[in-house]
């Protein structure tokens, strides 16, 4: 038996998938019944849990490296792509594990269980300084940078993988992933406005002191928060045990998914302007508005703002759907980001608009978490299997691509013009201007197009 929405494609309603939750938990939604606030809350909290870390690394990290442990960033602008580029490699690996792994607690809470103790540990490895030679602190930032991009991958692709197997609602997805947006919102407001106020207050004038001990304290954070997700989220929706289809052929499927090609290509875009404002804004508040108070406000305001959209997208996004309703929120951010350089001389009115913008973006960044679950939909429609942990995985990897370029081109802008964080030239601050702006204005347009070729979704029969 099975079921057509306007797309036309069939959604088969047996045998695919069980709705028995595996472990028996008390938190799961019951085949046909709801999701528990418990679950609902305790999955948000998971993105905060990885984001706190995460975005702390994505905000400071290049800052860290060339204005605290003195590394030449032409160097750290490599270090930064290829770490992030090798570890994204990784990702499908990890998501055809996911979908292997079968155990008493489930395919993917293993891997929080097991993973939370180390990603915490080199998430302050990252930011400590040895007592070695130039080569020596090269090596040892490479080398923890590249394990905890694994890691991130080991506990975040389990984590992505889980939504689609916690509920099959379409209301409910949308749900959880606004107050995953609120996870992730939460965290870049507490990485972004908190990390250089307790560096200063923890390090007592030593830097290196203050961002590892600022570090710690966010690791043992979000080691806790991937605990309770482990011990509050369950899995109703799996596969009903079934062997999983060869690597090449499963991988082969994910690429003819259209809902997840532009759902992958959204996703990177995104990250690439994420990833390049992130590490742009700092060196834009201090050289080109001359403010410094403002990275405080500017950067926490990224993602902050998705506290509002994560509000803002369920009621909006039922109303005008994943295509229409991102491409006009797409449009209208566009256009504030071109009128945002005249506003550069009045610190407020900036702000303000910068504000509006960021909020508009961030509506699309609560679509991107619900689109990702529908993909695992479209797959089934028209594969008859859901792997959950391989396309999620595809989704990781777009992350991190994003995030690799856009940091990237951030670095190897300031090492074109020589960027010397004791005497900023006129070049560099005028490279600072076009980083901040360019990137963004252009990856919001190529959105909007990729965007149109969303298709149609077929909703899942409940029980």
């Amino acid at each position: 038996m099975s079921t057509r929405n306007g797309g036309g494609i069939a959604l088969p309603t047996s045998p695919h998938p069980s709705t028995t939750a595996i472990g028996g938990d008390a938190s799961a939604s019951p085949p046909g019944g709801r999701l528990p606030w418990k679950a609902k809350i305790s999955y948000g909290a998971g993105d905060f849990a990885f984001g706190l870390c995460w975005n702390m690394v994505g905000a400071f990290l290049l800052y860290f490296y060339t204005d605290v442990a003195l590394l030449p960033v032409g160097v750290v602008g490599t270090l930064f792509l290829l770490s992030r580029l090798l570890d994204a490699g990784i990702d499908p690996v990890v998501g055809v594990l996911v979908d292997r792994t079968r155990s008493r607690w489930g395919r993917t809470r293993p891997y929080f269980l097991y993973g939370a103790v180390p990603f915490g540990l080199f998430s302050v490895a990252v930011f400590y300084v040895p007592p070695l030679g130039d080569t020596g602190k090269l090596v040892w930032a490479g080398a923890t940078f590249i394990i905890l991009g694994l890691l991130f991958s080991i506990v975040n692709i389990p984590y992505s993988a889980l939504l689609p197997m916690m509920t099959g609602r379409q209301e409910e997805r949308v749900q959880v992933s606004s107050l995953r947006s609120a996870g992730t919102a939460l965290s870049v407001i507490f990485a972004t406005a908190g990390t250089m106020p307790l560096v200063t207050a923890l390090g007592g004038g030593d830097k290196a002191q203050g961002f590892l001990l600022t570090a710690l304290l966010a690791a043992g954070v979000s080691v806790a928060l991937i605990l309770n997700l482990f011990a509050n989220c369950r899995e109703v929706i799996h596969d009903g045990g079934e062997e999983p289809p060869a690597t090449l052929s499963a991988i082969s499927n994910m690429v003819r998914n259209r809902a997840w090609l532009v759902v992958f290509v959204f996703t990177t875009l995104n990250f690439i302007r994420f990833g390049a404002v992130l590490a742009v804004t700092a060196y834009f508040a201090l050289n080109v508005l001359h403010q410094p108070w403002m990275i405080s406000i500017l950067l926490p305001a990224i993602s902050g703002t998705l506290l509002i959209g994560s509000a803002i997208a369920p009621p909006y996004l039922r109303r005008f759907g994943m295509r229409q309703g991102n491409r006009l929120v797409l449009i209208l951010a566009t256009g504030l980001y071109l009128v945002l350089p005249l506003a550069e001389g009045q610190p407020w009115l900036f702000l303000t608009i910068y504000v509006l913008a960021s909020v508009l973006i961030s509506v699309t960044m609560t679509a991107i978490f619900a689109m990702a679950a529908e993909t695992v939909d479209y797959h089934e429609a028209r594969f008859g299997v859901r792997h959950e942990g391989l396309l999620s995985a595809g989704i990781s990897l777009s992350t991190k691509i994003g995030m690799a370029l856009g940091g990237a081109v951030i670095a190897y802008g300031l090492a074109w013009v020589d960027y010397n964080p004791a005497a900023v030239s006129d070049g560099a601050v005028h490279m600072v201007h076009a980083l901040y702006y360019v990137p963004a204005v252009v990856v919001l347009l190529l959105q909007t197009l990729c965007i149109s070729f969303y298709p149609a979704i077929p909703k899942r029969p409940q029980a």
